[in-house]
Parts: C-alpha cells; sequence; structure tokens
C-alpha cells in the first residue's frame, strides 16, 4: 500500500467518526504532512476535540490533552526540575510535562495567561523545551492542535501574534447541515451501544512511518518559479496593500510575516500530493491560502467596524494578485 493510500485511508476512518467535516479532515491532514501545528476554531459542540482525537487514535502515536484554564502554569505544559532522594543523596531530575509526546492536544488555549502560551512557543517552534538551562528534545513526530471558542471571551487571553503565527494553519468549524446532523445523532447512537475499547483487524493504527514517508513525497512535489513568485506576491498584496487599490488598503493594518510564505509553499504542496499530482497549481495555492494567512492579519478598526472579516481580505487578494 502507497503512502498516498495510507492516508486516504486515514481519511476515510476520520470522516466515519466526524459526519459533514470533510474540509476540515483535509485541513487537519495537510497540517500533518506539511508538519505544521493547527488552530481550530469553533462554537460549543461542533467537534474540534473529537477532530484532533480522531486524527491521533487512528495513527499509532502518543496524545496529551491539556485543558488550558487561567490557573494553569508553564511547569504543568512543559514540565520541571523535581527532587529525588535515596540512599541519603539526593538530585533533581527532569520530569517530562504533557508537551512531551506526538500530538498535544492545548483545549482551549484561550483561556491560559501568557506566561502559559509562552512555554508553547519554543516547543512549537524549536521542537524543543529547556527547563533548568538544560535543553529537552521533543518527538520526531510533534504536532500541536489547539482550539479555541470565537464568542466566549470572558475569562479568555487573546492570543499573542508571536504565538498565532507559529500556527501553519487556522481552520474553522461551522454548523452541520441538516443530513449531516441528523448522521452525527445517528453515530452518537451507534457508539453508545458499542463496547469500549474494541477496534477491527483492519482498523489498525497507521505507523508514524507512513506519514514520515508521505512527508517525504510531500517534499518533492514541484513548484515552478511563477508559483514561488505567486506565494510572495499574495504575502506582499497584504503588506502593501495600497499597491492593487480598492479597499484593501482600508482594511489591513498589519500584513503577513514570511511565515505566510512558507506555509503557502508547505501547504500548497501537501494539498496537490493529497490530490494525487506531482506539481503545484495556482488552485492549491487558492485552496489553502485562507486557512494559511487568516490569522496572520491585523485588521484595521474601519474593517472591524464595517463588519468585514479576515477570510473576505484572504479572498480579495486572491482575486488582485495574479499569477507571473
Amino acid at each position: 500500500m502507497t503512502a498516498l493510500e495510507s492516508i486516504e485511508r486515514l481519511r476515510t476512518r476520520m470522516e466515519r467518526s466526524i459526519v459533514g467535516q470533510e474540509r476540515v479532515v483535509e485541513r487537519l491532514l495537510i497540517a500533518l504532512l506539511a508538519d505544521g501545528h493547527v488552530l481550530v476554531e469553533g462554537l460549543p459542540g461542533l467537534a474540534k476535540t473529537r477532530a484532533v482525537k480522531s486524527l491521533a487514535s487512528n495513527l499509532a502515536c502518543g496524545l496529551s490533552r491539556i485543558q488550558f484554564t487561567p490557573d494553569l502554569l508553564p511547569s504543568d505544559v512543559t514540565g520541571s526540575e523535581v527532587y529525588h532522594s535515596a540512599g541519603g543523596a539526593g538530585e533533581f531530575r527532569f520530569e517530562q510535562g504533557p508537551v512531551f509526546n506526538n500530538m498535544i492536544l492545548a483545549d482551549e488555549i484561550n483561556r491560559a495567561p501568557a506566561k502559559v502560551q509562552s512555554a508553547l512557543l519554543e516547543a512549537m517552534e524549536e521542537r524543543q523545551v529547556t527547563v533548568g538551562g538544560k535543553t529537552h528534545a521533543l518527538p520526531d513526530l510533534f504536532l500541536v492542535m489547539a482550539t479555541q471558542n470565537p464568542i466566549e471571551q470572558e475569562g479568555t487571553y487573546p492570543l499573542p501574534e508571536a504565538q498565532m503565527d507559529r500556527f501553519l494553519m487556522h481552520v474553522g468549524i461551522d454548523y452541520p447541515g441538516p443530513d449531516d446532523e441528523v448522521d452525527v445523532v445517528r453515530l452518537v447512537r451507534a457508539e453508545e451501544k458499542k463496547s469500549e475499547g474494541t477496534r477491527s483487524r483492519d482498523e489498525d493504527p497507521i505507523a508514524q512511518e507512513v506519514v514520515f514517508g508521505a512527508r517525504e513525497e510531500v517534499r518533492a512535489i514541484h513548484v515552478s518559479d511563477a508559483i514561488d513568485r505567486y506565494f510572495v506576491d499574495l504575502v506582499g498584496a497584504t503588506r502593501w496593500p495600497e499597491k492593487y487599490g480598492g479597499d484593501l488598503a482600508t482594511w489591513i493594518q498589519v500584513g503577513a510575516s514570511p511565515r505566510g510564505a512558507i506555509g503557502l509553499d508547505r501547504c500548497s504542496r501537501a494539498h496537490a500530493w493529497l490530490s494525487g499530482r506531482d506539481h503545484v497549481t495556482p488552485d492549491d495555492v487558492r485552496a489553502v491560502a485562507p486557512n494559511v494567512l487568516r490569522h496572520r492579519l491585523r485588521l484595521s478598526y474601519e474593517a472591524n467596524a464595517s463588519g468585514i472579516t479576515a477570510d473576505r481580505v484572504v479572498a480579495e487578494v486572491a482575486r488582485v494578485v495574479a499569477v507571473a
């Protein structure tokens, strides 16, 4: 079985568990293939946590869930030095925190203060944790998948721009359609009838080596010079929108960082690979642009007052920027 066939099997399993959210499933797979972290945002009860847990449960990997709360401490995430004594001698040993796992579910990440948010920055960017002057490496397969509620702001702390920029993708989840919601009810009812802990033989977890092999194939996807320039031009339009006229200049206060262009490249290649192509097309870029750029923009007061969303801004950028 090829790497693509294995990843498609993973997609099928996830879609059985998360009804009516095929686009979200695809975005999570793109983040996995592109080796980047993802922020999942949506109203309560829309299967944000379920989506992340479904991905982890179908891979042969470990999952740590961190429920972010206002009283959480940085050491609750990274771990800390603990004093051990035996036989009259004592020493400090590092006790690993939940961040030392393959997949980290940071549930309601915006409910913890900035000091805790900063504890994730080194882990997300450098794939390591430094405690007590010593650096500890994280696993080769390491993804942070965070969730947050967009409307309930009481007792929450906005994520720092530096941390938002570390997320490769920002994925939104919306309400399912009526037919899909009927299927959701039936799915939960069927799950209640099943005994816990059962897994059929053909649903063994997919090995981590399959993911690493798929990533190698994604890295080999061809990207033309014109597409490279398209990445940069899209990001450049968010920094100097006045060059393109229209309303962009009044909508954007701060544009995307260079991580925006890097993210477009990585996600576009993953999207092309999932589509069975060996090269990136402009359609691949436009398909992932909202997820890669929406959280990297700071909109102006005029845009917010007029109800202009980041998705509308990204759509306008994609409309006015042409492939060279």
